[in-house]
């Protein structure tokens, strides 16, 4: 603060030291990088998601496999601008093997998941969340099993930080396996359930989420366990015993077969909403006809090479009918 006393000299010289030290701190600070992957049902809201959060104004479009972006924003003013990316799985769970390319070895350390799912497509909704699910749970632990070679300290720092998230006293501490990174499962349309707008408290509260996994902001320290509302629940806050049993007849859950309280709720949960088949789940549209990734020059290229070919095989196959194979 300056002195009634100060000259203007010492004024000056104050205002460089000033300058000075800012200019050092940003220089100390790191650039922080974050990513995040969002997949889920075909539709489900998830490019819509990440544009809100990246405050973009503009019309989603079908993600075609494995889309990509990014996003900038400073944690204080005159620091450098952390760097978040964004990945985006489409197809539901035709595509899977694709989470290969975003989640690897290096990125792990500071990578999570969004599962978005579509709350009005409930016979899709457990197929696809145990399908995608699993297989980025498998393909992780298989990352982290050669990381315990190569960097046995990140590698337990890694699961460790998972595992903080439950209590040891807490009662399911020992039924939980976590899942091996940051995940967050959305369920989309909730809106669509009480015929109304949509809500801007859920947007909020999904847009605060994601600044905490793509730019480490602080966690929401909200939650909401009421079934009749949204449901907001942070990681180990809730339990198997507040949750309770599936909606089922005491007799209906005695003939249900399951070894674990999970499989107990999937059993009921399909009987109410029976899954589609893996094959109704595929996604089967080419994308050579879709009018988004059009190009008239590689379009028309494309034609000529489909005529050549089906040239080719008229010709290779009235070859092969007047050729005359020796019997002996």
């Amino acid at each position: 603060m300056a002195k009634a006393s100060d000259t203007l000299w010492d004024l000056a010289i104050a205002e460089v030291e000033k300058r000075e030290k800012a200019d050092n701190d940003g220089k100390r600070a790191e650039v922080c990088e974050r990513s995040v992957l969002f997949m889920g049902n075909k539709n489900g809201g998830k490019t819509t998601i990440i544009l809100r959060c990246l405050k973009r104004e503009e019309i989603p479009k079908p993600t075609l496999a494995l889309e990509y972006t990014f996003g900038r924003r400073a944690r204080r003013p005159d620091t450098p601008k952390d760097v978040a990316h964004f990945w985006e799985l489409g197809g539901g769970t035709s595509l899977m093997e694709l989470i290969r390319i975003p989640i690897t070895s290096n990125s792990i350390r500071t990578f999570a998941v969004v599962l978005v799912l579509d709350l009005s497509k409930p016979n899709e909704l457990w197929t696809t969340m145990e399908k995608l699910l699993q297989v980025t749970r498998n393909h992780v632990n298989k990352i982290l099993a050669k990381l315990e070679k190569t960097n046995p300290e990140a590698a337990t720092e890694i699961k460790q930080r998972m595992r903080n998230n439950l209590q040891r006293d807490h009662p399911d501490y020992e039924l939980v396996d976590p899942f091996p990174i940051p995940l967050v499962i959305i369920g989309s349309k909730y809106d669509i359930f009480h015929f109304t707008s949509k809500s801007e408290a859920l947007l909020l509260k999904a847009h605060a989420l994601i600044n905490h996994l793509a730019f480490g902001y602080d966690k929401s320290k909200s939650i909401s366990v009421d079934h009749s509302k949204p449901l907001f629940i942070p990681a180990g806050m809730d339990s198997l015993s507040h949750i309770g049993p599936p909606p089922a007849s005491d007799s209906d859950i005695a003939k249900v077969c399951a070894n674990t309280p999970l499989e107990l709720w999937k059993k009921v949960f399909e009987k109410t909403f029976p899954p589609k088949s893996s094959s109704d789940l595929q996604d089967t549209r080419d994308p050579a006809q879709d009018l988004q990734y059009a190009e008239h020059e590689v379009d028309v290229m494309r034609a000529q090479k489909k005529q050549e070919l089906e040239q080719y095989k008229r010709n290779a196959s009235k070859s092969w009918k007047e050729m005359d194979f020796d019997s002996d």
